[in-house]
């Protein structure tokens, strides 16, 4: 298996330099990442479930895609790059936020991320990578808000913050523009 580094920035997202994702991810270093919500021309959001083998938050509902950028690599460039990847898909994406978090995702593991939000639209059917995904769907958005009060443990952290604070970002987003 490749040994994969993530970028560690300050809280600027400035870069630091580079870091072994795992040992990154038990340290609870401040890294570059992303998270990419597709909507299709109904409005709905596509939803991944991460395969059972993760490292992680295995087994749990998040957003479309959630990753890394490499060392020298654009943060947009990265966006595509892993939802060809983990979806089988790619359309265009545009930043419509960027938070900072720090959340214990279990296994000793530390999420501690300056996180850019990227929104796309497509209605390609996705042909996502087993070892990524366990399953996907689309769904509204006003049920998933709903779904992820009732049953907070089934989605990842990230995803549950980012829902929280991006809202009106996604609300907005969610319709294609004209």
């Amino acid at each position: 298996m490749q040994v994969e580094y993530v970028i560690l920035v300050n809280n600027n997202d400035q870069p630091l330099g580079a870091m072994e994702k795992m040992e990154a991810h038990e340290k609870g270093m401040l890294h570059r990442a992303f998270s990419i919500f597709i909507f299709n021309s109904a409005g709905k959001l596509l939803m991944q479930r991460r395969a059972e083998e993760k490292y992680h938050s295995a087994g749990l509902w998040t957003n479309t895609v959630c990753s890394h950028p490499r060392t020298g690599e654009k943060t947009l460039d990265a966006a595509h790059r892993r939802l060809k990847e983990e979806m089988g898909i790619d359309c265009d994406l545009e930043e419509v936020y960027a938070f900072t978090y720090k959340a214990h995702v279990g296994d000793g593991m530390t999420e501690h991320e300056f996180d850019h939000v990227f929104i796309g639209h497509s209605d390609e059917i996705p042909n996502p990578d087993p070892e990524e995904v366990s399953e996907w769907k689309y769904v509204d958005l006003n049920w998933l808000i709903n779904d992820v009060k009732e049953k907070p443990d089934n989605y990842t952290i990230w995803f549950k913050k980012i829902l929280n604070e991006a809202k009106p970002h996604l609300t907005k987003a969610r319709i294609q523009p004209g």
